[in-house]
C-alpha cells in the first residue's frame, strides 16, 4: 500500500513509523507550515507537495492519511472522493454530527473506502473481550465504564485552537477520552440515554470541558459512568470496566489487567500489567495498536469489505460524545435514537 499523508505533526510520526514497519510506503506528504513538512518528508523519504489537493490527487497513493486537528476531515474527503482515492482520518471522525454524516454520505456515493483511527480496538485486551463478551463468558452485561483521568500540561493547550469548539470540537472527552467511548460502544452495544456535567476551564485556559462526568444508560439496560479529563495531575493510567452476571473484566491503559469471572472456561485471558498509557505523555503509546489497524484497512481496500473502523463506527462514537456535550449544556437527560 502507497500512503500520502496530510498534517505532519505528533501523531504522524507514529503512523509514520508504523507504515515502516509493517511495509506500506510513505510516498508524499503535506503540512501549511511548510518547513516543518518538508522535514518530515526527507526524514521518512517522502515527496513534499504543497498542497492537500496534490496529496489526494497524487497518483503513487492507495489511500490518504489525515492526521491534522479535527476540523479538517471534509475538505480532503471531497477530493479523495472525486479521485477515487481511500481515506482514512485521525480521531475524532469530525468536530460535529452534521460533518461526520455528510463524510460517510459522501465516502458511500464515491465508493471509496472511509477509515477512522481508533487503534485500541486492535488492543489484545480490546480483542480478547470482543470475543469473550460475545460468547457470554461475563454474563448478562449490567455496568460498562471508562475512567479517563489524565494530565496535560499549561504548554500543551498555550495554542488558542487547543480545547477550542471550533478547531478541536471540544476538550479532554473527544480528543482524549473518545477512544475509551469508542470501546464501550464497541463492546457495550449502543447507548440508550445519559445525563452529564462538565467544568469548563476548570485548570487550563481553554473554553471547553477539562473535566466531564456523564452516567449512561445502555440500549441492553446495563448502566455506566463515562469520566473525561485533563486535569488530574500527575495523570492516571486510564480504565475501561465490563461488569456481568458472571465476573468482571477491567483494561488498564492497552492490557486486560483483571479477570475475575465465576466458573470460567475456554480461551485464556491475556493478562498483563505493563499498561502503555498517554495519561501524561500524548506520545507514550504502542506501535502495534496501529501496525494492526493500517493493515486492516489496507487489507478492506483489497477485498472491498468495510474497514474494523468504518466512518459508520466513528460516527457512532462521536454520537455518543455529543449528546454528553448537549445534556451538560442544557443540564438535561439527553435520549438518543
Amino acid at each position: 500500500m502507497r500512503v500520502g499523508m496530510i498534517g505532519t505533526g505528533a501523531i504522524s510520526q507514529k503512523h509514520a513509523e508504523a507504515y515502516r514497519n509493517i511495509g506500506y510506503e510513505l510516498t508524499v506528504c503535506t503540512d501549511i507550515h511548510g518547513e516543518t513538512g518538508r522535514r518530515f518528508a526527507a526524514q521518512h523519504g517522502a515527496e513534499f507537495v504543497e498542497s492537500y489537493e496534490a496529496v489526494c490527487r497524487h497518483p503513487r497513493v492507495d489511500f490518504v492519511d489525515v492526521c491534522t486537528f479535527p476540523d479538517f476531515r471534509m475538505q480532503a474527503l471531497e477530493v479523495c472522493a472525486e479521485a477515487g482515492k481511500h481515506i482514512q482520518v485521525q480521531k475524532p471522525i469530525s468536530t460535529n454530527l452534521a460533518t461526520a454524516r455528510a463524510m460517510v454520505e459522501t465516502a458511500r456515493r464515491a465508493g471509496i473506502k472511509l477509515g477512522v483511527v481508533s487503534q485500541h480496538r486492535f488492543d489484545d485486551s480490546s480483542q480478547f473481550l470482543r470475543r469473550a463478551i460475545a460468547a457470554g463468558r461475563l454474563g448478562k452485561l449490567l455496568e460498562c465504564d471508562c475512567y479517563v483521568k489524565w494530565y496535560r500540561s499549561p504548554e500543551y493547550y498555550a495554542r488558542p485552537i487547543k480545547g477550542s469548539w471550533a478547531t478541536e470540537g471540544g476538550g479532554a472527552l473527544i480528543n482524549q477520552a473518545i477512544h475509551q467511548v469508542d470501546i464501550l460502544r464497541w463492546l457495550a452495544g449502543p447507548v440508550r440515554e445519559l445525563y452529564a456535567f462538565w467544568q469548563l476551564g476548570a485548570l487550563h485556559k481553554i473554553e471547553s470541558e477539562d473535566v466531564v462526568n456523564a452516567v449512561v444508560r445502555y440500549g441492553s439496560g446495563a448502566t455506566g459512568v463515562i469520566q473525561a479529563a485533563t486535569a488530574f495531575w500527575p495523570g492516571y493510567t486510564e480504565r475501561t470496566e465490563f461488569h456481568g452476571a458472571k465476573g468482571t473484566a477491567i483494561i488498564s491503559g492497552d492490557k486486560l489487567t483483571a479477570w475475575d469471572v465465576k466458573d470460567d472456561t475456554g480461551e485464556p485471558p491475556p493478562l498483563a500489567q505493563d499498561a502503555a498509557s498517554g495519561s501524561s505523555d500524548p506520545m507514550a503509546i504502542s506501535l502495534e495498536p496501529f501496525e494492526r489497524q493500517f493493515l486492516d484497512f489496507g487489507e478492506a481496500i483489497r477485498t472491498g469489505r468495510e474497514p474494523l473502523v468504518s466512518g459508520v463506527e466513528g460516527y457512532q462514537a462521536l454520537e455518543i460524545v455529543d449528546a454528553i456535550y448537549r445534556s451538560s449544556r442544557s443540564g438535561e437527560k439527553v435520549t438518543l435514537a
